[in-house]
């Protein structure tokens, strides 16, 4: 028999019962999650990937259920047209101000990016803003006009009669107030600047139109954080006996992706909103990363995302909410490689933009893991420990773009202190006297100065790290 819940966790159990019963209540009568194979972000930036009818081509090999833009492209949705996949299409972040403000400007947008293409593309949910309360630059211009403006959208589709379509928007892990891993899951919350101010009315408004709320949710990233805690084999749904119990509700979690899950959840609980359904906006693995990042290789991304198929087949819910249908979106079709930011951001596609794959996957979960080919072996599941260069690329040394790296030299050179005072004319780098020896100090100058506080190799795609001694650098790393 097990032990009875000690005393303070009783107020928690019996909110998240309640919980759980609503959630299931409005599940029965809810609409369906959608295709039988998981959903795929189809995300375009990068230089020269496949065109949206060969990406339709690619989508249904990878067995692809359904689909996530995030924009209203008209040729994605045009290509997208009679595939009978469900459709997630995008407003940006810029515009959601002027819609909140107009019904009329609401209106024009159905009008202008839903209406065209519909019902020939099977348009399932609009996504209002991504990740908008991540970005605390538009924090006053936009989160309080995040549930306005898909009011008066939702005014739109009552005034056209479209009633198959769900409205709303995705949010980041950081939404709850210790992140993407609030351990125990019990003691989530939605961050105090956005608790009562923005997450609220718009639960109120997922609630009453039963509609899900989107996560995006990678335990990648938690487990890169905390990889001397975390066991790599939970994180990638592999955990064999590694458990997790919650002290809060004693659910047993054998996978970090469910405790991020319930952790959201059981923060929607704790607002009164307990029954909201989950929808999982991106998650996935990267295939690749720098040398100064862990964990992202082939290997572990076709574990990943083969597992989560695989289990995902089965609709086992969570802990919390066994048995729950969720729609589920692998990041990303493509390696996209025009993202910034660190290595992870240009890693995590399906497909490398020639459109081969990077790895055997089916998304509908059906093909057995026993029966896939063997991955090359992971060589960074541990954090490197040697000297790291930033140098220019050897894609962009080979088509020297004299502009992009002038700029890219001029916004270097400009920071910090005596960034490029090497190479001046005279000085000890000056020589070799080409733009690619000069930019490549000039990015490692930049980067070795500041990648403590953030900085990054890439440059507008133009750099890249390198652990061997370049002498391009003028040992400017010691």
């Amino acid at each position: 028999m097990a032990a009875a819940p000690p005393p303070r966790a009783l107020p928690l159990l019996l909110l998240l019962l309640c919980a759980a019963l609503s959630f299931r209540v409005a599940a029965a009568h809810g609409a369906s999650a959608g295709g039988h194979g998981l959903g795929v972000n189809y995300g375009r930036v990068a230089d020269d990937i496949p065109s949206p009818r060969r990406s339709v081509e690619l989508l249904r090999a990878a067995g692809a259920g359904s689909v996530k833009i995030y924009d209203a492209n008209p040729g994605v949705l045009r290509a997208l047209a009679g595939t009978r996949w469900p459709v997630s299409i995008m407003v940006p972040n810029e515009i959601i101000p002027d819609i909140a403000a107009s019904p009329a400007a609401a209106d024009r947008w159905v009008a202008d990016n839903l209406v065209p293409y519909y019902p020939a593309t099977r348009v399932k949910f609009l996504l209002v803003g991504n990740e908008i309360l991540s970005d605390y630059s538009i924090a006053k211009s936009t989160w309080p006009r995040l549930v306005p403006a898909m009011e008066n959208i939702h005014l739109s589709f009552r005034k056209r009669g479209i009633s198959s379509v769900k409205i709303g928007t995705t949010l980041a892990m950081d939404a709850l107030a210790d992140g993407a891993f609030p351990r125990p899951p019990s003691a989530a919350a939605f961050r105090p600047d956005i608790a009562t101010s923005v997450v609220r009315p718009l639960l109120h408004f997922l609630n009453g139109t039963n509609s899900y709320y989107f996560v995006d949710a990678y335990p990648y990233f938690v487990w890169a954080g905390n990889n001397l805690t975390v066991p790599l084999d939970y994180a990638l749904f592999q955990g064999g006996h590694t458990r997790y119990i919650d002290p809060g509700t004693g659910l047993t979690y054998t996978n970090l992706l469910d405790e991020m899950l319930d952790a959201v959840a059981i923060a929607m609980a704790k607002l009164g909103y307990g029954g909201v359904k989950l929808a999982v906006a991106e998650t996935g693995w990267p295939n690749g990363c720098d040398y100064d990042q862990i964990g992202g290789n082939v290997h572990n991304a076709a574990i990943y995302n083969r597992n989560l198929g695989a289990r995902m087949a089965k609709n086992p819910g969570t802990p919390l909410r066994p048995g729950a249908k969720m729609p589920v979106f692998v990041f990303s079709l493509y390696n996209e490689d025009l993202k910034g930011g660190p290595g992870t951001e240009r890693h995590w596609g399906l497909y490398y933009a020639n459109g081969t794959a990077v790895y055997e996957i089916d998304l509908t979960g059906r093909r057995p893991l026993w029966s896939y080919p063997p991955l090359p072996a992971p060589e960074n599941n541990t954090p490197y420990k040697g000297p790291i260069w930033c140098v220019m690329s050897a894609a962009a040394s080979k088509k020297l773009n004299e502009t992009a790296v002038g700029n890219a030299l001029s916004y270097a050179c400009g920071q910090g202190n005596g960034t490029c005072d090497a190479i001046q004319p005279g000085k000890k780098c000056y020589l070799p006297n080409t733009t690619v020896a000069h930019a490549s100090y000039a990015f490692n100058s930049y980067w070795q100065q500041f990648r403590k506080i953030g900085a990054t190799c890439y440059f507008n795609n133009l750099a890249e790290q390198t652990i061997k001694d370049p002498i391009s650098v003028c040992n400017s790393i010691n």
